[in-house]
């Protein structure tokens, strides 16, 4: 029995032994499902070297065309530290638009308070354009992705309103007369 012993021991090592060395050995990683989404920092790689074109389905008026001849290229300087880079697009009237990890092809959409305003329905962003500051603001994740972005002619601006601040809700004297009269303020 124990010659019985000894020899199936003796036959089992070489089977044990691989047995060990499998078990050292990495498992093999599964093939990544089709439509798995990447880690941030590979998304963000892959989006910073792949094109971005115009979208072919919109055209722009004469109006949009106008506007975009307003829009402040280069780049901008935000607060926080953050800037904004906008660069004319082959397509006339289209803008590539990229911030810290975002870029967009913008365009310009029709504002009913004259302000400049460029989209990117794709991938839901709007860059707004004032006189004395601009914004980046991100529609699908609903917050601003760059806010106080100012060029020098926009900071010139910022600055004369900070030395000589303009109250909206009294007439100015190269707009309308206003027509909004003054509450009381004192007692009856």
């Amino acid at each position: 029995m124990k010659a019985f012993l000894t020899s199936l021991l003796i036959a089992a090592a070489p089977a044990l032994a691989l047995a060990q060395a499998d078990a050292t050995k990495p498992a093999a990683k599964p093939a990544p499902k089709k439509g798995a989404k990447l880690a941030p920092a590979a998304q963000k790689a892959v989006e910073e070297v792949t094109p971005i074109d115009a979208d072919p389905s919109v055209t722009l008026s004469e109006a949009d065309l106008a506007v975009a001849k307003t829009v402040f290229t280069g780049d901008i300087s935000c607060e926080l530290g953050a800037s904004v880079k906008i660069t004319p697009l082959k397509r006339e009237g289209f803008f590539l638009v990229s911030t810290k990890g975002h870029r967009f092809a913008m365009h310009p959409v029709e504002s009913r308070t004259g302000a400049i305003r460029l989209e990117d329905p794709k991938r839901g962003a709007m860059w707004l354009q004032l006189a004395n500051k601009s914004m980046l603001m991100s529609q699908k994740l609903g917050q601003r992705l760059a806010d106080e972005c100012m060029n020098p002619a926009q900071n010139a601006v910022n600055e004369a309103l900070k030395k000589n601040p303009i109250n909206i809700l009294e007439a100015q004297p190269s707009g309308p007369k206003a027509t909004a009269t003054t509450a009381p303020t004192g007692p009856n």
